[in-house]
């Protein structure tokens, strides 16, 4: 039996408990609709078995009952939980072997040595170094989070680190796009933080970003998320937050209390925003990428947008949005 969450199967299945199979989930989503699967079933995925996901029925031991995903996730997450720990604990002793040697090297080493920047070059060094930096955070994290709706699933797995960098007295500051406004697992996760938590959103943001007591930032290093940089340059790192805190006052409180975005003569914030990039001459697809919602969200705004203007071209939209004056309405506001 597995002893933690990474522990790796063995045999003819071999996968990490936290990436369960499709085969395993598929079934484990029957056993759920069904209330029992036989248990000869669970002999090609013992993966469920192993992250306790199924369990033998003590009245028939022909029949595995499901655990309730509520009671079997938390379960999971502790395991990370622990390994988060017993890496933290691996950090401290070899920060204790290394401070005599450090000592010794003190008078010839130069600050110019540091490296300002580190390159992480796997999602499982990035997660490390981000919750390294958070759990040692005495002040506050600053995050920009792009994009629409974001997985439950990391959510999830942020929630324990966020609640304890925020019982030490930290805050937390979160810039998301204003698609998440409408994001029910987003706000769920909010209203589950006790502490100093804020959130506001913008129709475009940054890409991703992390800012942690303004003395430590991550960003992306390639489009897929990757690979980031840890960045420890003071000067960076306070280009950086100074960014963040200018988005931050023009952006729209959402949590924990959501301000209305008003709508002016019959058109949204969100309206404002598409005719803008339309403007630009953008597709429907780079519209969408850019205000974090899937394309046919876009193109569902794009003609409500027609037909409060009463186009009925994608030319004469163009034409009505200039002729219409709303974007310089919008300017005017803003200044």
């Amino acid at each position: 039996m597995p002893t933690d969450g990474r522990s790796k199967l063995t045999g003819t299945h071999p996968h990490g408990v936290e990436d369960l199979c499709d085969a395993g989930l598929a079934l484990y989503a029957r056993a759920l609709r069904e209330g029992h699967v036989p248990t000869e079933e669970a002999d090609p995925v013992p993966c469920l078995i192993d992250c306790g996901l199924l369990q033998p029925d003590l009245q028939d031991m022909r029949w595995l009952r499901p655990v309730a995903p509520a009671v079997a996730l938390p379960r999971l997450l502790r395991a990370t939980a622990e390994d988060i720990a017993r890496q933290r604990q691996r950090e401290a002793r070899l920060a204790e072997a290394f401070e005599p040697l450090m000592a010794l090297d003190a008078g010839q080493a130069s600050a110019t040595d540091t490296p300002a920047n580190t390159v992480l070059s796997s999602i499982d060094q990035i997660n490390t170094a981000i919750a390294r930096a958070m759990a040692a955070s005495s002040h506050e994290v600053l995050t920009i989070q792009p994009g629409g709706k974001r997985p439950v699933a990391l959510l999830a797995a942020a929630l324990l680190l966020e609640q304890e960098m925020l019982s030490r007295g930290c805050r937390m500051r979160t810039l998301y796009q204003h698609t998440s406004r409408h994001d029910p697992a987003v706000l769920a996760h909010y209203e589950r933080l006790e502490g100093d938590v804020e959130v506001r959103t913008l129709d475009e943001v940054t890409d991703r970003l992390i800012v942690v007591d303004r003395s430590v930032a991550f960003m992306p290093a390639n489009t897929e998320r990757t690979v980031a940089v840890e960045v420890r340059h003071p000067a960076v790192v306070a280009y950086l937050a100074t960014t963040f805190d200018r988005l931050w006052r023009l952006a729209t409180p959402m949590y924990p209390e959501a301000a209305p975005q008003p709508t002016l003569n019959g058109i949204t914030p969100r309206q404002h925003a598409i005719a803008g990039l339309l403007i630009e001459g953008l597709t429907d697809a780079a519209i969408a990428e850019r205000l974090g919602m899937n394309i046919r969200t876009a193109r569902v705004h794009i003609a409500k947008l027609a037909a409060t203007l009463g186009s009925e071209s994608r030319a004469q939209l163009g034409y009505l949005i200039a002729e219409s004056g709303i974007l310089k309405q919008e300017e005017g506001e803003a200044e």
